[in-house]
This record gives C-alpha cells, structure tokens and sequence, in this order.
C-alpha cells in the first residue's frame, strides 16, 4: 500500500477507539479474522526487531515444510524488493504489512490516547501492537498480551516489546478468543485490588495471620 494509505488504514483503527472511548467502554480487545496474514507479521517482526525471516516464520494454519520454505522466501523478497525502513513503522506497514494489522495498530493508539488499555491478542495484532509501540513507546504500558501464540514469531515479538503474556493454552488463534479469556482474569485481578477485604476490615483475629 502507499504510505498515504498506511496512514488512513492507522486512522481508521483510531477513529473506531474515539467512538469506544464515547460510549464509555474501559476495555478494549483486538482479535483479527484472515488467511495469509501471518506472513506481513513475520516480515513486520523481521524489520522491525532484525530477526531473519527462517527464525520466525512459523506454519500459520498448518502449512507442510515446503509450502513454508516458500512463504520464507516470499518474505526475504518483499523485504529486498520493498527495503522497509526500519526506523519508520509507518513505511514498514505499508511495505509489507496489511490493512488490518494498521487497522489494529491505530485502535491501539487510540486506546492509549483515551488511557484505556487494551488487550492484545495472538500474533497478527501483536504485530500491530508493534507498529504502534515503535511510533510511540509509551502505548505499551496500556497494553496487555492476552496469550502466546504456537507461532514462533509471537514469543520474538513479546521481548522485542518486553512483555509476557497472561496465558499460554498452546493455541494457534488470533480472533479474540484469548482476549476474551483474558478480560475475566484482568476483572477479576481489579476486583481483588479494590473490594477485596483485608484481614483487618474482615475482622480477623491477628493471631490467625
């Protein structure tokens, strides 16, 4: 895509945050729904965290040794061919990455021009997550990983950004499934920071502490 476009694609992500953030929502979860996008993520990661495509390209929905040898080609070539800065995530979007993963990179942005957290699922959005981080690195403290991806670029892409995720259940999913899962535990977390009572509210005998 051109730049131009990167940009629009990152805007619409933000615009959707802005509506979100009317509507009063306090948390928000991406998820993504697609075929072939574990291969702009991968080169995504490879620019940005100088990682060679064979180290983190994985299968995606269950590709054999050779289609995957093939798809790690695809990436070191868009890489020669389109030479992504690495120093601009924006130019890196548009040169090998997707309008989704900019889609999701802005309602990251968003999320944390509103200060509300998001919480980040599978490896597609963590690529977007990436993209948005690079452009500003203070969004990753309102983001949270929801799960680790079987894609070996998922775990590269968590300590390039210096994360854990909250939950590894081995699953190969990015649509949500594990931000929803992720949503009661961080619920939950906040219900026992806040309302849970203390010995001393509780009454408890300090003998018993």
């Amino acid at each position: 895509m051109s730049y131009e476009k990167a940009i629009e694609s990152i805007m619409v992500g933000i615009n959707l945050a802005d509506n979100y953030a009317k509507e009063g929502i306090d948390l928000i979860g991406t998820g993504e729904m697609g075929i072939g996008n574990t291969t702009p993520s991968s080169a995504i990661l490879s620019v940005l965290a100088g990682l060679p495509p064979d180290r983190i390209t994985g299968r995606g929905t269950g590709i054999d040794d050779h289609s995957l040898q093939r798809k790690i080609e695809a990436i070191k070539t868009a890489i020669a061919v389109n030479t992504p800065n690495p120093k601009d995530p924006i130019d890196v979007l548009a040169k090998v990455g997707g309008f989704e993963i900019g889609g999701i990179a802005g309602l990251i942005i968003g999320g944390a021009l509103h200060r509300i957290p998001v919480v980040v699922d599978g490896f597609i959005s963590t690529a977007g997550a990436l993209i948005a981080t690079k452009l500003n690195p203070l969004i990753n403290d309102y983001l949270f990983y929801s799960h680790l991806s079987a894609e070996p670029g998922h775990k590269k892409m968590l300590e390039s950004l210096n994360q854990e995720p909250i939950m590894d259940l081995n699953m190969r999913l990015g649509e949500g499934t594990g931000a929803a899962i992720a949503f009661s535990i961080i619920e939950s977390s906040i219900k026992i920071l806040t309302d849970m009572a203390t010995f001393e509210s509780a009454g408890v005998d300090k003998a018993l502490e």
